[in-house]
């Protein structure tokens, strides 16, 4: 089995992986703030650090994946104010349509979705100790984290303490030591969210959540932290620091991931320009539109920028119809201990133990298919086997098989093939059914008129019909 490797971005290097405990991988990700419905680039770490924790799951015996939910934060205040709607009630409802919008896009719960304010003690623990070893103070009912006591601070990011300053966007405040310091701990209003503290009634800035949430969960040092690269600063850079100071000798997370951008029709999202799309926004479009954007994201290297465009998410759709096409049909169904099916399902995945290359493990897939196609009617295909390596003549049904097995990893081609064809919903199938038993009757009885008459009829419903050895099948065009 290939020996995996990450791109690391605190050494900016591919560095082979192996857990602090090789039973048990810990693995860290930034999850939403729920004051509002997901958009598309919120959607694409949640799809990335999936596939990841999948493939984690194949290679050791254990993994903790991690994701926090942040429902305290200016942003849900600002939010409640404009609207009317309590807090409660907008964090309650987002955060339940954040998790249906990620399941329509195949993704599986974390092992622990911890919630911020079900963990304001190990915050208060953790600037407590912070300011019992001088790396933070309190002004003015606030605490700060003094990053001038951490010199070490900013080489996560490689940012100049100038670049950080113009980057970190602080709050200009004559308390401050220093400009950058950046906020742990800030007083609460009767009108805003607060918790009892040693330095009054307040709440959490934002970065000291996640250090809390994943020291309760993972420990002082775990293996993977991931999210977006628009994270490495500040708010990466921030997590690192305090817990790094609060757990002299830990080397908080051994490695950090980060996914790339996602632009829409080549522009950064903006409601200004009109571009700004949410998961349920593209959910609208079908029941085959939560598996298709993911293929879409997977078609792109994680690190790389990705432009979604409709025209992209249409192209995604059209292989999956070609997968699913292949995996409805009446194939044999090889032993569970299939050497062969095994291996072809290794090879395929094989490319995401090189930093998650899920472009080319999609592309094993669609060999795969081809070599499906061709154990159907016999022969090789000398393209694909120089590609492969290896001198494979599969029988039918082994290649799709393997198919299934290494798609899996991915998250896809996990749905009823047969339903897939038809739309994905079973509403007027039968009606549907009904139609195409009369034009097998109307054949019978050498009425051709009445046959085509009904499949004109299906036809200009968006139905196709395919006339094979073994019956009548049908799908939505």
């Amino acid at each position: 089995m290939t020996e995996l490797a990450f791109h690391n971005s605190a050494t900016r290097r591919r560095e082979a992986f192996a857990p602090i405990d090789p039973e048990h991988v810990r693995l860290y990700v930034c999850g939403p703030t729920v004051y509002d419905l997901a958009h598309l680039g919120n959607a694409r770490p949640v799809v990335v650090f999936d596939v990841l924790a999948r493939l984690l799951r194949g290679r050791f015996p254990r993994v903790t994946y991690v994701r926090n939910i942040t429902d305290v934060d200016d942003k849900i205040n600002a939010r409640a104010a404009e609207s009317g709607e309590s807090i409660g009630a907008i964090t309650a409802r987002t955060t339940a349509g954040f998790h249906a919008d990620m399941v329509a896009l195949g993704c599986l719960p974390p092992d622990e979705e911890p919630r911020a304010t079900d963990n304001i003690a190990p915050m208060i623990a953790i600037i407590e100790k912070l300011i019992g070893n001088g790396h933070a103070y309190e002004a003015e009912g606030h605490v700060l984290f003094a990053v001038s006591s951490y010199p070490s601070y900013g080489a996560l990011s490689g940012r100049t303490p100038d670049e950080m300053l113009a980057g970190a966007r602080v709050e200009v405040a004559p308390y401050k030591r220093d400009p950058g310091d950046f906020v742990l701990w800030k007083p609460s209003d009767d009108a805003t969210p607060g918790w009892d503290s040693p330095w009054g009634r307040g709440r959490p800035g934002w970065h000291i959540e996640c250090s809390a949430m994943s020291w309760r969960y993972l420990g002082p040092e775990f293996d993977i932290h991931g999210g977006g690269h628009d994270l490495i600063f500040p708010h990466h850079e921030n997590e690192l620091a305090q817990s790094a100071c609060a757990f002299p000798g830990s080397g908080f997370a051994r490695f950090w991931l980060h996914n790339g951008m996602l632009l829409v029709d080549g522009e950064k999202m903006s409601k200004s320009l009109g571009n700004f799309l949410t998961v349920r926004d593209i959910l609208q479009r079908g029941a085959w539109a939560g598996e298709a954007f993911r293929l879409l994201l997977l078609k792109t290297h994680y690190r790389s920028a990705l432009d979604y465009t409709a025209e992209r998410l249409d192209e995604a759709r059209g292989e999956l119809d070609d997968f699913y096409a292949l995996l409805a049909r009446d194939l044999p169904v090889p032993e569970a201990d299939d050497a062969l099916v095994a291996e072809m399902a290794e090879w395929a995945m094989a490319p995401l133990a090189d930093d998650l290359n899920t472009p080319l493990a999609v592309a094993r897939l669609r060999d795969l298919r081809t070599l499906e196609n061709v154990a159907t009617v016999g022969g090789s295909d000398k393209a694909v086997l120089g590609r492969i390596g290896r001198d494979w003549a599969p029988q039918s049904g082994q290649a799709a098989a393997a198919l299934r097995q290494a798609a899996g990893v991915l998250g896809l081609l996990a749905g009823d093939a047969k339903a897939w064809r038809q739309g994905g919903a079973a509403d007027g199938n039968a009606a549907i059914e009904a139609a195409i038993a009369a034009r097998l009757a109307a054949r019978a009885a050498k009425d051709w008129a009445e046959a085509d008459r009904i499949r004109a009829d299906l036809t200009a419903q968006g139905i196709v019909l395919e006339d094979g050895a073994g019956g009548t099948t049908w799908r939505r065009a």
